[in-house]
């Protein structure tokens, strides 16, 4: 009888059934929190294991002993705490208290407690059941609790509490605008129904964290996000995002082995960062490949084969065909093809002879030359690239186009095409840039060839 005093009567069902009193006594053993009770006069009725772990007094210690005097508050308090105890039973609902107690070994342990009326067959007041706990304990609750709920509502990253079926079961509102949808759509749905690409490395790192725990660093996940309200959006289609991501393995501190409620899962959006470290490794490996193609072209005693060298290495990294038209005729724009990639090889072939090629009125090398500035061309996304590469002379399998004007001492000398397959991005501005870059050592080279 560790939680409560006997009453020494008899179950009739025999001594192998458990009587009221030990069911209560396990009842209140089992229990985390410290529960105490008092009678109407004031004696200790019962006293579980947690109040025992707290204090150090044992129930035999302390069941019978009168209020908390002389044993377990010092004796300057011990009034005051019987008072306040004791005055939960004329009082309507729990009372709340902070005093200090004193356990067994002489130490203080400030507790808080919450205490209410225990009433008998009659309605009348017969007792008084306490619950305590260390205050610092109950403090580091609240904490915990505060820094959840500031986690999920003022966090500037997306918070997400995956549970063991890779289901979303909580998230804070920054990772539902992330997930494209509102906090309840998200909830108990597969993360295949919310990203696209991607989703089979977040749920591979999902599935290890709570297998083997979470990873020493945080990992960069590129997705695509199906949310019809998804913002990220580029020429019609949605934008791949690069989430840098932490993850905790969640395991219920109730249980005496480990086990698993999920994953908490954190990230951030750094797309417009990698954009930004991609763009200036592009930038540098361009001007590598500048540098390159102006000591290898300084090599060349023929002009023609040094403009050869010029598009040899623009191409790498940047495009998959290079075309050279110039020009013969600006009234009307008249031009002639001077160099192309051979098919099936990587470098480019410039022709001894110059073929003349048809480009009707609105062609991109012809608004190259009028407007004498690059023009970006790309087909539809209904065109079929065959037809649309052939319709304009460019190789088969062309997509998309970059045309940049070769202009030398004042003149325009001609155009140059990059080309780039479907498979591959668009042109962008930056790339125009690079492209009159190279359009400008093109043009050296041909004005000297003459």
């Amino acid at each position: 009888m560790s939680a409560s005093r006997r009453s020494g009567t008899t179950d009739e069902l025999g001594p192998d059934e458990p009587d009221g009193a030990d069911l209560l006594a396990a009842l209140l053993d089992g229990m985390d929190a410290a529960l105490c009770a008092f009678d109407a006069d004031g004696v200790v009725t019962h006293w579980n294991r947690e109040a025992e772990r707290i204090l150090g007094w044992s129930a035999a210690e302390a069941v019978g002993r009168q209020g908390f005097a002389g044993w377990a508050v010092r004796p300057a308090d011990a009034e005051e705490v019987q008072e306040r105890l004791l005055a939960a039973m004329h009082a309507s609902g729990r009372q709340v208290h902070e005093f200090a107690l004193v356990t067994k070994e002489g130490g203080r342990v400030l507790v808080r407690t919450q205490s209410a009326a225990v009433r008998g067959s009659d309605g009348k007041p017969a007792g008084v059941y306490c619950a305590f706990s260390e205050v610092h304990a109950q403090i580091d609750l609240e904490r915990s609790i505060a820094l959840s709920e500031a986690l999920f509502e003022d966090a500037a990253w997306g918070v997400v509490l995956v549970d063991a079926d890779l289901r979303p079961a909580v998230v804070n509102a920054h990772a539902a605008r992330a997930l494209g949808s509102g906090r309840t759509a998200v909830l108990g749905r597969p993360l295949g129904e919310l990203i696209s690409q991607g989703v089979e490395e977040l749920e591979g790192a999902l599935a290890h964290v709570l297998s083997e725990g979470a990873p020493p660093s945080p990992m960069e996940v590129w997705v695509t996000v199906r949310g019809s309200d998804n913002k990220h959006e580029k020429h019609g289609k949605q934008e791949r995002r690069c989430w840098r991501s932490g993850f905790v393995r969640l395991a219920s501190p109730l249980a005496e082995e480990p086990v698993p409620l999920g994953v908490g899962w954190l990230f951030q959006d750094i797309t417009e960062a990698k954009h930004t470290e991609q763009e200036a490794a592009q930038l540098r490996f361009r001007a590598h490949q500048l540098h390159r193609a102006a000591r290898a072209a300084a090599e060349c005693e023929d002009p023609a084969e040094a403009a050869t060298v010029h598009l040899d290495f623009a191409l790498a990294g940047f495009a998959d065909h290079a075309v050279v038209d110039l020009l013969v005729s600006e009234e009307p724009v008249r031009l002639v093809r001077a160099a192309a990639t051979p098919t099936g090889g990587p470098g480019l072939l410039v022709t001894r002879g110059a073929l003349p090629v048809r480009y009707g009125e609105g062609h991109p090398a012809v608004q190259c030359v009028e407007r004498a500035g690059s023009v970006r061309a790309a087909a539809a996304s209904t065109e079929d690239e065959t037809a649309w590469a052939a319709g304009r002379q460019w190789p088969e399998g062309s997509r998309y186009a970059l045309c940049a004007v070769l202009r030398s001492r004042g003149r325009t000398l001609g155009v140059v095409t990059f080309l780039r397959g479907g498979s591959r991005v668009r042109f962008e501005r930056s790339d125009a840039m690079y492209a009159e870059s190279v359009a400008a050592l093109i043009a050296g080279a041909v004005d000297l060839a003459g």
